[in-house]
């Protein structure tokens, strides 16, 4: 029987999705405010910062926990986790290249741009950028990372060594050029 973890895949890519370290504003608001009433010549009166540094702290930690799940992204040479979907590498035919407009700008966009994005959440999630992408069955959908020029510069390799390169090969110009002859 093999353990758990040597069946586990080391991943290519990985994104957590939040920090926890955005939990220590609780401990530091509390101190604080103990340093705040101190400072006034209240004296140590803890219970204000105690209840401040259980309120703070674990709502922080929901959100932490929320977005670790939600918007964590995990890419192994099988299979791209985006939040709690997963699909397999081998469903993707052709990653696309970069947009020349971003989705904000009031230019033209991709179409690849206005396809769904992977994940359960709604767009792609605030402070990451989409990578557009062909998956079989004439599917288009949305990946999606902070550092998404790296998952695209680990993604498409994948892609490209199962199904070829996507540019189509240069055709010359001249008396035969790419209509045929005259």
């Amino acid at each position: 029987m093999t353990d758990r973890a040597d069946t586990k895949t080391n991943p290519l890519f990985r994104e957590a999705g939040a920090s926890w370290y955005w939990v220590l504003a609780g401990p530091l608001c509390a101190g604080t405010m103990l340093w705040i009433e101190k400072s006034s010549g209240y004296g140590w009166q803890p219970w204000i910062p105690l209840l401040f540094l259980v309120l703070v702290s674990g709502f922080i930690a929901l959100q932490v926990t929320a977005a670790r799940i939600h918007t964590s992204v995990e890419l192994t040479a099988e299979t791209l986790r985006q939040g709690t979907e997963t699909i397999k590498v081998a469903e993707i035919v052709r990653v696309y290249p970069e947009p020349e407009n971003p989705v904000g700008s009031e230019k033209e966009l991709q179409r690849w741009q206005s396809a769904r994005a992977l994940g359960e959440l709604v767009g792609v999630p605030k402070g990451r950028v989409g990578i557009g992408l062909r998956l079989t069955g004439g599917r288009t959908a949305q990946a999606w990372a902070r550092r998404h020029r790296h998952l695209r510069a680990v993604l498409t390799p994948l892609v490209e060594e199962r199904v070829g390169p996507t540019d189509p090969p240069a055709v010359p110009d001249g008396p035969d050029g790419p209509d045929g002859p005259e």
